[in-house]
């Protein structure tokens, strides 16, 4: 597989697909290869299914020779977390307390990208019950990021990521319950939008976190992450908070810029100390909106301390799902899961009853705020990419200081918000800015991102996965 053709786009490989100057055939096949090559060091999947991946291309390939594909998605591998139902497969949650008993029926999203002709290579790694903003679990070891395999990229959906920014595929499956996609996507140097909540199906609605995530993808262009949108966006009847359904092709308009905006910058949300190398980068990403022809401007402080309002949905959630798990399997689990989760038995109703007040004042705020600007930007995380190994919630990663506190304030209010790269630390590992729209405009949050990745001079980075790809 040429090195261009590793890191075609979802839309580069649809115009060739369609003019048979390539055949999904050759894509899967070169993928499961790269894919096979790259896991041994990265451990990104705990399933690939590769006669399915291929029985699946060839009939891809037969719909282009006919002329009659699915979607301009055809043919174009991806994969899921498996955090998410595929019917025929397991929903481990990178947990020893979860079990191989094939799901019965695919998630939505699933469903969705088989109906559009995407060809579903297999599933990838999360840290157990998507739990951290890092990838390693008890079950399925650690995740590595391809930009430094000594660092996690991220989580919880450090798997998808760490496939695309290795060139395994033009974009896969994550979700996000509180910067599950956008943290991952800082972290490799993608692209990563959370939906607004309710814009993409969530069943089945089995997790105690399923108020707050959003389904969506792991990109490496705003236009490939509008076609999934296309194909994925709309209610279904299995989940009565989906969104109606909205008459939008999400890839018209990313071209129309955002002159005359007014972006806010807020660089500790009033509450949040990033690094200085951080904030230097993305004070200087946020220039670009500025000759886009936007005008940004710093904001005071937007949102208090979060810890202690909103604590108690965080670990008693947790709480809600050892519950579930019988106890001779809790010294199976993450430590750290299980510290939070028995730290979250004592959570009250009232305690709870409250935290969903301060969440209703956060979106209430928010909505308040979007009056007066159109867009939000902020670091998506403190840091750069962590060592794997770190102990995340502890006191050297504190889950409210250096975790997720710039990406779970959107999660609570349903905001559609997005992860851009910013640049590389002078160690290499990637930054990514946040862009925060209104509730339910990802079309505007699209075609900011757009705005921003046409920018003159502006191209992302890759890694030199063929490096570790030489050391194997």
């Amino acid at each position: 597989m040429s090195d261009s053709l590793i890191w075609c786009t979802a839309h580069e490989l649809s115009r060739r697909f369609a003019r048979r100057s390539l055949s999904p055939v050759e894509v899967v096949r070169e993928v499961l290869d790269r894919a096979g090559k790259l896991q041994p060091c990265l451990n990104f999947l705990v399933l690939l299914d590769n006669e399915g991946a291929k029985a699946a291309a060839r009939a891809s390939e037969e719909r282009w020779r006919r002329g009659e594909p699915l979607s301009p998605l055809d043919g174009v591998p991806t994969s899921i977390k498996d955090t998410t139902t595929v019917k025929g497969w397991p929903t481990r949650y990178g947990s020893h307390a979860t079990d191989e008993s094939p799901a019965v029926e695919d998630a939505p999203v699933v469903s969705r990208l088989r109906q559009a002709g995407m060809v579903i290579l297999g599933k990838t790694t999360t840290p157990e019950y998507g739990w951290k903003a890092l990838t390693d679990s008890p079950l399925q070891g650690i995740t590595r990021n391809p930009w430094n395999t000594d660092h996690s990229p991220g989580g919880s959906s450090g798997g998808a990521a760490a496939m695309t920014a290795a060139g395994v595929g033009p974009f896969n499956h994550g979700n996000d319950g509180g910067g599950s996609i956008r943290i991952p996507a800082a972290h490799t140097g993608l692209v990563g939008l959370k939906p607004s909540y309710g814009r993409i199906p969530q069943y089945p609605a089995d997790s105690p976190f399923a108020d707050v995530v959003s389904q969506g993808v792991l990109s490496r262009s705003v236009f490939d992450t509008a076609l999934a949108l296309n194909a994925t966006a709309g209610p279904d009847a299995r989940d009565w908070r989906s969104l109606p359904a909205e008459p939008r092709d999400y890839t018209i308009g990313l071209e129309e810029g955002v002159r005359g905006w007014r972006i806010g910058l807020s660089l500790d949300l009033g509450h949040v100390s990033a690094d200085a190398e951080v904030r230097d980068l993305v004070v200087a990403a946020a220039t670009r909106f500025d000759s886009l022809g936007a005008h940004v401007e710093e904001v005071g402080p937007l949102i208090e301390p979060l810890q202690n309002a909103f604590e108690p949905l965080w670990i008693g959630s947790f709480a809600t799902r050892l519950r579930q798990i019988p106890t001779q399997l809790h010294g199976k689990l993450d430590p750290g899961f299980r510290a939070a989760a028995e730290k979250g038995l004592a959570i009250t109703l009232a305690d709870y009853a409250k935290a969903y007040e301060a969440r209703s004042k956060l979106a209430r705020d928010m909505a308040l705020w979007h009056q007066t600007f159109d867009l939000l930007l902020a670091p998506v995380t403190p840091t750069a990419a962590p060592p794997v190994g770190t102990l995340y919630n502890s006191e050297a990663f504190p889950r409210w200081t250096k975790g997720a506190p710039y990406t779970l304030p959107f999660n609570l209010t349903g905001q559609p918000a997005a992860s851009m790269p910013a640049g590389l630390t002078r160690s290499g590992l990637p930054v990514g800015l946040q862009i925060v729209g209104p509730a339910r405009a990802d079309h505007l949050v699209l075609r900011a991102m757009r705005a921003y990745e046409s920018a003159s001079g502006w191209t992302w980075p890759q890694p030199k996965v063929e490096e570790t790809l030489a050391r194997l």
